[in-house]
């Protein structure tokens, strides 16, 4: 009485082929839900970014365009009283 093997090799390689199968869908189906995911992430990161604009404004950038308007308004305002001092003399004295 010869004893047959339980399992014989073609068995275990189409076992082992459907096993293989199973895994690679289940690969390719958990990168869909990661590309899913991920393009979700990135679309509100996208929105993030619209919103809040990156800052192209510096401290010392600032302070030069403070001081260059303050220069300004010094000049026009010292234009302003001289010529007002002229317009006064004017009036008193002509």
């Amino acid at each position: 009485m010869s004893q047959s093997p339980l399992v014989t090799r073609s068995e275990l390689r189409k076992r082992k082929e459907e096993q293989e199968r199973l895994a690679q869908e289940q690969r390719e189906a958990a990168e869909r839900v990661y590309e899913k995911r991920e393009k979700e992430i990135s679309s509100v990161y996208r929105k993030e970014l619209k919103k809040n604009k990156p800052v192209t404004k510096s401290r010392s950038s600032e302070r030069v365009k403070q001081k260059e308007r303050g220069s300004f308004l010094n000049k026009a305002i010292i234009l302003v009283l001289l010529l007002l001092i002229v317009v006064m003399l004017a009036v008193f004295f002509i």
